[in-house]
């Protein structure tokens, strides 16, 4: 049994319904964020699809978790709108909104030291008291095998590595089972082989028919595992595009400030992106 019900909003809710690869999950319209009196977002437009993975890549301080933020409706606007599931954001109720998106912020903190599996199962409190609660022991199961995070399922999450707790904060937003998945960061604090493995989830839910968006600061990630890439600069949209087109040299140079070489990759032929440094 979910011991987290306690902490639901009433039964009686709207529950999402499978849509079309394809279809529009997510939507931005003209959003507009001021923080601290300073404009961090304007006038931003962007379609989140199911079966995409998109990636938020650009400098420091451009609005990627702004953005993020503001798409998981925990962040409100200043200006424009955000859609979630066809309906403006702020028409959903809270237990309703967290049954159509999951959201792994930057850093994961408990108060209290739950052991893993416990803060896993947290993701399963939305569906509380529907005909998908029956699921949470194997979708909870599933995520944590997924985030190889099984081994260590008795340990408190205040005992674990950062790139442990953020394995496990991954599992706990995949058993959420929500069809638009919003990481912010999700490979920061990662090694290789675990960074790696969460895109590689990322292109598994798009494969189920999921919209991810992911903010990303490894171009070369982006590159290889998203569909799509929305480079922010100074609050605003540069461009939008598969990463193989809109991944150019003149256009990162300009956006980090940093001169770049982009070439393909010898055998798959992905963009990859390094800066240029001197002989």
């Amino acid at each position: 049994m979910n011991p987290f019900k306690a902490l639901l909003a009433p039964r009686r809710r709207e529950l999402p319904f499978p849509v079309p690869a394809g279809s529009t999950a997510a939507e931005a319209a003209g959003v507009g964020v001021r923080l601290g009196g300073r404009p961090v977002l304007d006038s931003v437009d962007l379609t989140v699809r199911a079966g995409e993975v998109l990636a938020l890549v650009g400098p420091n301080g451009a609005g990627k978790s702004t953005l993020l933020a503001a798409l998981a409706a925990d962040l409100p606007v200043d200006s424009g709108e955000i859609r979630v599931d066809g309906r403006s954001a702020t028409r959903w109720t809270a237990a309703e909104l967290a049954l159509r998106r999951a959201v792994l912020p930057q850093s994961a903190a408990l108060a209290f030291p739950f052991p893993v599996e416990d803060v896993v199962r947290m993701g399963r409190a939305p569906w509380a008291g529907t005909a998908r609660e029956d699921e949470d022991d194997t979708v909870v199961a599933a995520a944590m095998a997924a985030t190889e995070v099984t081994g260590f399922a008795t340990r408190p999450f205040s005992a674990l590595s950062g790139g442990e707790r953020a394995r496990v904060a991954l599992a706990r937003a995949l058993a959420q089972s929500a069809p638009l998945l919003l990481l912010d960061e999700p490979t920061a604090a990662l090694d290789l082989r675990h960074q790696e493995l969460v895109l590689r989830i990322c292109r598994e839910r798009a494969a189920a028919g999921d919209a991810v968006v992911a903010v990303l600061h490894d171009l070369g990630l982006a590159a290889a595992y998203a569909d799509r890439a929305v480079v922010l600069h100074g609050g605003r949209v540069a461009v939008d595009g598969p990463p193989a087109e809109v991944f150019t040299g003149a256009l990162l140079g300009e956006v980090y400030r940093q001169p770049v070489e982009v070439f393909p990759h010898p055998r798959t032929g992905v963009p990859l992106v390094v800066p240029k440094r001197l002989a």
